[in-house]
């Protein structure tokens, strides 16, 4: 089955092909594009390309197409792209106005190029549907909760990875498959010990999440993607409080409060040097405090959220980075780590320094905790999704 897995944003689009079958699959052409204006353009461009350069006969030899779409109201889970994905999808744009409305349009547009191939939607708070009602309500009035606000928790996709991996390199084939087959299954009881794992997805965009036997307990993000560790340029956990009086205090409106809380806050907005972790690393080497409180916030943040769910999971097995961040942030990962030896987790420091972005075990072995760097791979986890979907 040859499945192209869509990734769309507010101003790009980039895809994968898969080979799928029921043993696995593999990527046989990939590529993407920035500064989208158009993306009815682009999506045919991308097709006219796989064509022109032989990977595929025509468009009609692409089965399916699939979505990792974000947030929807009152939807979740893996289904079909139809009109029902593309009104929850609509319902959410205040919510997560950077994804949804770049994913409604290419569903659109893809129902137009591809008329005969099937669209799959695999929403990111899928993978927290089992989480209980106590880790996912707000205590908010229930006018409040019947329009939809709650916990939702976002990057679950790259987190559902985690959880198939991480179990795979602890010698947890059960807890693995599990994992592999949440969405057609569900949660499923294990022999044995429970396999308890902290996914720190660390980028552009990040989150903590703990997970027992392969399922989600919770997620470091809420309502939107907007909450949560500090984001490049988005604000993470804020006290609502602060939003009222900074609008009264500072004279602005509601709107202009949302502005700088989504596009100057965040790591952007600690260091006031840039949303690109590497020019933050450059300037607090060079002496910038801001950009040192930035880094010393993010891994705050970060060892926050992993001693809640440590707690919450009652013990830790393995503590995952993944990401842009995770996988190369020697530093980060230190920093994190620093301290916890009494926890049972104990960083290897030359095996995290010779860590590039591959899969390594860096712990030492004296650890009780493995501590693995695991690459993200959301878009493998989206095609086979979608391959058991239409299986």
């Amino acid at each position: 089955m040859l499945i192209l897995v869509a990734n769309l944003g507010s101003t790009s689009f980039k895809y994968r092909l898969f080979r799928m079958d029921e043993f696995g699959g593999e990527v046989i052409a990939k590529g993407g594009y920035e500064r989208v204006t158009d993306y009815a353009e682009v999506i045919d461009e991308a097709l006219d390309t796989l064509q022109r350069d032989g990977v595929i006969a025509n468009p009609e030899a692409i089965d399916a197409v699939g979505f990792k779409t974000v947030l929807g109201k009152n939807l979740s889970g893996c289904v079909m792209a139809d009109q029902a994905v593309i009104d929850a999808l609509d319902g959410f744009t205040a919510v997560a106005p950077a994804h949804n409305p770049p994913y409604a349009a290419g569903i659109r547009q893809f129902a137009k190029s591809l008329p005969k191939a099937r669209l799959v939607a695999l929403f990111e708070t899928a993978f927290y549907q089992w989480a209980t009602d106590a880790s996912v309500t707000y205590a908010v009035p229930a006018s409040w909760r019947d329009i939809g606000i709650r916990r939702y928790g976002f990057h679950g996709a790259s987190h559902k990875f985690i959880a198939e991996r991480s179990a795979e390199l602890c010698g947890r084939e059960d807890v693995a498959e599990i994992a592999r087959r949440l969405y057609l299954d569900g949660p499923q009881s294990v022999t044995g010990a429970p396999l308890r794992v902290v996914s720190c997805h660390l980028g552009g965009s990040s989150s903590v999440t703990g997970i027992r036997n392969g399922v989600a307990i919770g997620s470091s993000m809420g309502f939107s993607p907007q909450s949560g560790l500090p984001q490049n340029n988005r604000v993470g956990e804020l006290d609502s409080g602060a939003i009222p009086y900074a609008m009264r205090t500072l004279g602005i409106s509601l709107d202009e409060a949302e502005r700088q809380l989504t596009k100057e806050s965040g790591l952007l907005g600690l260091s006031g040097v840039s949303n690109d972790m590497r020019d933050i690393y450059v300037a607090a080497a060079a002496g910038n405090p801001a950009a040192q409180l930035a880094l010393d916030a993010l891994v705050h943040s970060i060892r926050h959220w992993t001693g809640a769910f440590h707690f919450e999971l009652g013990g830790l097995d393995a503590l995952v980075f993944t990401a842009g961040i995770g996988e190369n942030g020697v530093a980060i990962r230190a920093a994190v780590c620093r301290g916890l030896e009494p926890f049972g987790i104990h960083l290897d420091a030359a095996k995290n320094a010779a860590c590039g972005a591959t899969e390594a075990l860096i712990s030492t072995d004296a650890s009780a905790v493995k501590i693995l760097v695991i690459p993200a791979n959301e878009e493998l986890v989206l095609a086979r999704e979608v391959f058991r979907k239409l299986s």
